[in-house]
């Protein structure tokens, strides 16, 4: 009868650890797991680079999850967590940098590079000289080999 009143007790435990999510090492809530994988997609991956630290299976990635994962469970705002990683490994790690004065050339480069291209295009067709006409000799070995 013990066992049953002690089976009985832990039941509302056993159902509230049956709501937790284990990753990475840490239990978190599901609204906390949502809240962990919201900041990890906003994250790059600095062994893949073009995935962020939620889609890539690299060891680094693992370890930030669980950082992140870490800092939630003790109620870190989200804004101090991106702060922390921004800090720690430097403007990179965020997939989508905001646009302040060392940003503004990484946005500024495609418009440049196009610009560039096409001046050095439009340079390199105005000064190129025609070619010179085919002298008799040309002309005969071409109708030669027609």
């Amino acid at each position: 009868m013990r066992k049953l009143w002690l089976a009985l007790a832990l039941l509302p435990a056993l159902a509230l650890a049956q709501d937790m999510v284990t990753r990475d090492g840490v239990t978190l809530t599901p609204a906390q797991e949502t809240q962990a994988e919201a900041i990890g997609d906003q994250l790059r991956c600095l062994v893949c680079q073009n995935e962020s630290i939620e889609d890539s299976n690299a060891k680094l990635a693992g370890q930030l999850r669980g950082i992140i994962r870490q800092q939630v469970v003790q109620g870190v705002p989200d804004r101090d967590i991106m702060n922390y990683m921004v800090q720690r490994y430097g403007i990179f790690v965020l997939l989508k940098p905001p646009v302040s004065p060392l940003t503004w050339l990484l946005y500024a480069m495609p418009v440049l590079a196009l610009l560039l291209g096409g001046a050095a295009f439009f340079l390199a067709r105005r000064n190129a000289a025609p070619p010179a006409p085919l002298t008799e000799a040309e002309r005969a070995r071409l109708d030669e080999l027609l």
